[in-house]
């Protein structure tokens, strides 16, 4: 009997409203831009981008101070905690994120001591809001996060139908082909494979048989790297590696050194995500390739991109700056963000930002960031990423997901984000997550004047949703 979550493809995700995003101006704390820009990467037979000398700047720009982190180690790989709900500061009892509203130039939110005041930007929290409105997605949610010190600019969930939910808390979706940034990290560290590493392959566009894990050069005609096979999502290539490469406990535990299986820590709760791997070898390679077995809510999905693109450590996001009491008192500020915590090596990191990579540069978004001429969206800035894809038939819920950080090579005066982007469609699919997470960057990098950038128009996605409809 086939699974609930039936088929799966490499495309980007469409779900729950909720978008979240963190931006600052200022340097966080121990973390630094490099200096150096990196040359432009060099095609290489196949066309795709290479990483270029030896020599040439990191993909990672949010450098950690020498003031070292916490290691992890796969006795205890768990980088937050050991599941259950993460520690709240008291103060921020009962925060109600679904009742936010505009105070002058901030946004606020009700909490049991007084007034949160929040670190969204009330411009990308408004533009969030309006994309999903816009398209009119049954369930959809987006975060938007500063790299460096984890501010959240925005923090936006959409119901169609129904109440208020803090869908960005809620980890309920299947992590379908994002789990395949868990594998690549695992495949790195522990298999010590790389983004060139090549593999040939057949089937598993929509499932994953037992025929489909074992080699056949007359059946298997096609051939790529890992990398390329994280652009486009391949799903037998990841299922093969990791059956070959890979133990249950390897996968188990690199899972929960991105956070499967434990609560963020934030400032309002956070559902764990769920992370089973099997042992039979059929259902292993399924889930190494995000079929199944895990789930995952937008603010880990952001955290899992924030990770790589700070070169393996982890960083606490934050939504609130202070909380004053109906007296006018200032009765809690958001403190100094605490050590961060290595997930996974920085080389690992930067081997899977590479992956990465060839999501937009030629992969599963490389339409949704470019225009019908080949134009991109973002002129002159690359972004890291990963889509997935997941279908609950019986439900009639048809998930989409979009995860990744830009910019990949820094640019002078603009702060690296990370975005995550849940859609969920009924049978009638209306947008991609890789479409609003295009929109959300663009309206980001749009008001730091970067050159070639322009704002999405929202009335625009309205006129085009009643010509559909």
């Amino acid at each position: 009997m086939p699974h609930k979550f039936a088929t799966m493809r490499g495309t980007g995700l469409v779900a729950v409203a909720c978008a979240c995003a963190t931006l600052t101006g200022v340097a966080g704390a121990g973390y630094l831009w490099r200096a150096k820009t990196a040359s432009p990467p060099a095609a290489n037979a196949e066309g795709a981008k290479s990483l270029g000398p030896v020599e040439s700047p990191s993909l990672l720009h949010a450098e950690p101070a020498p003031s070292a982190s916490v290691e992890v180690d796969d006795a205890h790989p768990e980088v937050f905690g050991h599941g259950g709900p993460a520690p709240i500061p008291a103060a921020l009892a009962g925060l109600d994120l679904a009742k936010m509203r505009a105070d002058g130039d901030a946004l606020v939110a009700p909490a049991d001591a007084g007034t949160a005041r929040l670190t969204l930007d009330p411009d990308f929290q408004r533009a969030a809001l309006g994309l999903m409105a816009a398209h009119h997605v049954p369930e959809a949610a987006a975060v938007l996060v500063d790299v460096a010190t984890g501010r959240v600019l925005v923090y936006a969930s959409h119901v169609e139908k129904g109440g208020p939910r803090d869908l960005c808390a809620e980890a309920k979706a299947p992590s379908a082909s994002v789990f395949k940034i868990v594998t690549a990290a695992a495949l790195v560290q522990d298999a010590h494979l790389g983004p060139d590493t090549r593999q040939c392959y057949s089937g598993g566009e929509s499932r994953i048989t037992a025929t489909d894990l074992l080699d056949n050069p007359a059946r298997d005609r096609n051939c790529t790297t890992l990398g390329g096979a994280m652009g486009r999502s391949i799903n037998t290539v990841f299922a093969r590696l990791a059956g070959e490469h890979l133990s249950p406990p390897q996968l188990d535990a690199m899972g929960r050194r991105f956070g499967y299986g434990q609560s963020v820590p934030f400032d309002v709760p956070v559902e764990p995500s769920t992370l089973h791997v099997p042992a039979d070898p059929l259902d292993f390679a399924r889930t190494a390739a995000g079929f199944w077995n895990s789930t995952l809510s937008p603010l880990e999905a952001v955290e899992m991109s924030a990770i790589i693109a700070r070169g393996g450590e982890t960083v606490r996001p934050s939504v609130v700056d202070q909380v004053i009491a109906p007296s006018g008192a200032v009765v809690w500020s958001a403190p100094p963000p605490a050590p961060p915590r290595r997930a996974v090596s920085r080389e690992t990191a930067e081997e899977v930002a590479a992956m990465m990579d060839h999501t937009v540069s030629e992969g599963t978004s490389w339409h949704a960031f470019h225009d019908g001429r080949g134009r991109a969206f973002l002129p002159g800035i690359e972004v890291a990423g990963k889509t997935g894809t997941l279908t609950d038939a019986d439900a009639q819920r048809y998930y989409t997901w979009f995860t990744g950080f830009a910019p990949v090579t820094p640019i002078a005066d603009v702060r690296q984000v990370a975005v995550a982007v849940l859609v969920v469609n009924g049978p009638r699919w209306e947008v991609k997550a890789n479409v609003i997470a295009r929109d959300i960057l663009r309206s980001y990098f749009a008001s730091q004047a970067t050159e070639g950038v322009t704002r999405p128009s929202i009335a625009a996605i309205q006129k085009m949703h009643a010509r559909r409809h």
